[in-house]
């Protein structure tokens, strides 16, 4: 597993030229280009040369010669490199080729949302039929059993509560917020996650005396909100980071009566409630495990309950297309998870549930802003998360995260809903 935690700035080296100094102990498959034989390079190069020439982007070579309409500009410095990697590990190597600085673009969301349009269409579709014989396939180790969980979600959420505090809003919310119009600004995203918590509390109508489960903690925001109108709030997170300070604002804000923040794996869940809330949690869940995950909201649900889900979907086609494919999100931002689509999730649901999907509203655009605003936050406290420990590699793997996500909403290629699903009481 490469590993992401924080290593004091004097422990970076360089090991070549044209890379951003990257340190081969942490970033591994960073450092170094594969030994991709020139046939291979060749023929990747080839591709992508035929990709980039049907797309509304600019791709400029280091020797000066260009690819593309016209459109976001993409800088190859090293285009040997960037072609051996994705010769070698497709998206994977796209990813750790900008991470290594071989490829940059000025407008990275703009580039980016430019080719999650075009997904579908950037490999040829015979190679597209060949996918399981080139595309890496997911390593066993990721499986989000209850062990395989809590070591996945360990990567990302304990990296430092101090790094989610620089990009995040004060209410340290980290799902989409739903903004009052467009486009945002950086003072509304706190009323904007609070607009977004209340409406998924409105949809549990949660209030006074509701027994409320939350699975997936995050910083707490959404228990201490449920609490302040009443409810009795048990939360699960499998942070340890996530868990400390989340009990340290419930206590802060006067609720350590109505709050009881666990470390606990959703599997693990005991006890019946009137609500279930799960703000995107699914997309860690895993497509093996969703069933599972599903049925614990439906018994721990009691009758007449309601369950209300905020959950990141993408196109069934695509998701069935690259569900058992090891991606560069999983490998360093997200390991073991997948987004679902609506239609795994309808599908899911009906087959193994007593719950009835009730409403869904999606709400994709505000996703983007969402994004927009956090990474540029990112950028402008780029110092600051150097301070942190973080190097120049994870700043541009996180940057580079949080444009891929971005473009993904702009797109179209993802969108986030909100569901309502309902049990209904027993026949008497």
């Amino acid at each position: 597993m490469t590993t992401v935690e924080p290593r004091p700035a004097a422990a970076r080296r360089a090991v070549r030229p044209g890379t951003v100094g990257v340190d081969p102990a942490r970033w591994p498959d960073v450092a170094a280009p594969p030994d991709a034989s020139r046939v291979r390079t060749a023929v990747t190069a080839a591709v992508v040369r035929r990709a980039l020439d049907r797309l509304p982007l600019l791709a400029r070579y280091a020797d000066g010669t260009e690819a593309g309409r016209g459109g976001p500009l993409l800088q190859l410095h090293d285009p040997r490199a960037f072609h051996g990697r994705i010769g070698t590990s497709g998206l994977i190597g796209f990813g750790e080729s900008y991470m290594a600085g071989e490829w940059d673009a000025p407008d990275l969301t703009g580039a980016l949302t430019v080719l999650a349009a075009h997904a579908a269409e950037l490999i040829p579709a015979p190679l597209q039929r060949l996918r399981g014989l080139w595309a890496p396939r997911r390593p066993g180790a990721r499986r989000n059993t209850p062990d395989g969980a809590r070591t996945n979600i360990s990567h990302h959420y304990d990296l430092s509560n101090d790094l989610f505090a620089l990009f995040l809003d004060d209410t340290l919310t980290y799902s989409s917020a739903v903004f009052g119009g467009f486009p945002a600004h950086w003072d509304e995203l706190a009323a904007a996650q609070h607009r977004k918590i209340d409406r998924l509390l409105d949809l549990a109508e949660a209030g006074a005396g509701t027994r409320l489960l939350e699975i997936g903690t995050g910083w707490g925001e959404l228990a201490i909100r449920a609490a302040a109108r009443g409810a009795h709030v048990t939360s699960l997170t499998l942070s340890r980071e996530q868990r400390d300070l989340a009990r340290a604002r419930v206590r802060d804000a006067g609720l350590a009566d109505r709050v009881t923040v666990e470390l606990c794996d959703y599997r693990e869940a005991r006890g019946t409630y009137d609500v279930v809330v799960s703000v995107e949690m699914i997309e860690a869940v895993g497509e093996e495990f969703w069933p599972v995950y599903f049925r614990t909201l439906d018994e721990r649900l009691a009758p007449g309950g309601r369950a209300v889900l905020q959950a990141i979907t993408m196109p069934h086609d695509r998701m069935l297309a690259s569900r058992d494919t090891y991606t560069w999100i999983q490998k360093y931002v997200f390991p073991g998870g997948l987004l679902p689509s609506v239609e795994a999730v309808a599908r899911t649901v009906r087959d193994h549930t007593r719950l009835t999907v009730t409403r869904r509203d999606a709400f994709g655009a505000h996703y983007a802003e969402t994004l927009r605003l956090w990474r540029q936050r990112f950028a402008e406290r780029a110092d600051e998360v150097e301070a942190l420990g973080f190097d120049t590699a994870f700043r541009r793997m996180w940057n580079l995260y949080l444009a891929y996500s971005e473009a993904g909403f702009r797109s179209g290629y993802l969108d986030v809903q909100q569901y309502l699903f309902t049990k209904e009481e027993p026949a008497r």
